[in-house]
């Protein structure tokens, strides 16, 4: 059963920056892509950021420029740099991993941007 545990979830005033790590329990080349996600209260889960086995990546419009996925695959980590936040990014942040049409989630970690 793979495993995916985030961190680095906080509150953080408007501007500043956090960055969340996804510790999975295999090598992260076994996966088709892995991602981040959020959902606000009220919304759906959207797309923040992913990152394929072959290192392609892909942001939503909302955090391009602001927002660097990246992977450490000694660690089988992969990471979500963000940057100048603003109140709107305000959610809670899952990590996903995919393997074809299987996919696995991490219990998220919640990040609060407000002054």
């Amino acid at each position: 059963q793979v495993q995916l545990v985030e961190s680095g979830g906080g509150l953080v005033q408007p501007g500043g920056s956090l960055r969340l790590s996804c510790a999975a329990s295999e090598n992260i080349f076994n996966f088709n892509d892995m991602g981040w996600y959020r959902q606000a209260p009220g919304k759906q889960r959207e797309l923040v950021a992913t990152i394929n086995v072959g290192g392609r990546t892909n942001y939503a419009d909302s955090v391009k420029g602001r927002f660097t996925i990246s992977r450490e695959n000694a660690w089988n980590t992969v990471y979500l740099q963000m940057n100048n936040l603003k109140p709107e990014d305000t959610a809670d942040y899952y990590c996903n991993a995919r393997i074809l049409t299987r996919a696995w989630w991490g219990q998220g970690t919640h990040v609060a941007v407000s002054s």
